[in-house]
């Protein structure tokens, strides 16, 4: 469905901050290991989050490292079975049926649902996930929705829905299912 992802990426965060996302990803055995750092100023708070996300070879969520390079804080997700999250060792209940991670510092973070889904064209799945913010590193449920639309341009779109942000967008995505424009949030460059 996608091609592989590029060994590196980046995304220019504009509108709701101002900032910068990079990526680098590596083909490990049996999936994939995404590392990235993102920094960003919003409501005049500047912040640094670096992450590496261990993904198997459909997509699924294996785990996730999140630190705050500056501050010092960090924070472990790791699923235990299906749909089961262990943050920093403890289960989380309110994450039991999520599949992926969300990062509120990233762009690619939306890449996970997509290229895990493989939806046809007009089809639509629910998508919770491990959302993890960036000012202090929370975790928490985050209900969000994905439907295909038809592709444009050669380009996968997205009709996604975070109910909880009250935010709609149209994100499409290159052939390798990495996101290309994120309205409101990034841009890749």
């Amino acid at each position: 469905m996608f091609a592989e992802p590029p060994p590196a990426a980046a995304w220019r965060h504009r509108d709701a901050r101002a900032g910068f996302e990079v990526l680098r990803s590596t083909r490990t055995g049996g999936g994939w290991t995404l590392h990235g750092v993102t920094t960003a100023v919003e409501d005049g708070t500047p912040w640094a989050v670096e992450y590496v996300i261990d993904v198997d070879d459909d997509w699924h969520t294996r785990g996730a490292e999140i630190v705050h390079p500056i501050e010092g804080r960090r924070v472990s997700l790791r699923r235990d079975g299906p749909g089961r999250w262990l943050v920093d060792g403890l289960h989380v209940p309110e994450l039991d049926g999520c599949l992926d991670v969300d990062l509120e510092s990233s762009a690619m973070t939306n890449a996970l649902p997509v290229h895990r889904l493989r939806l046809a064209v007009d089809e639509t799945a629910d998508a919770p996930a491990a959302y993890v913010r960036a000012a202090d590193l929370t975790v928490s449920r985050l209900d969000q929705t994905y439907r295909r639309l038809p592709d444009a341009e050669r380009h996968q779109r997205y009709y996604y829905d975070a109910p909880a942000f009250d935010y709609t967008a149209c994100l499409v995505y290159d052939e390798t299912g990495f996101v290309l424009e994120y309205p409101g949030l990034a841009v890749r460059v």
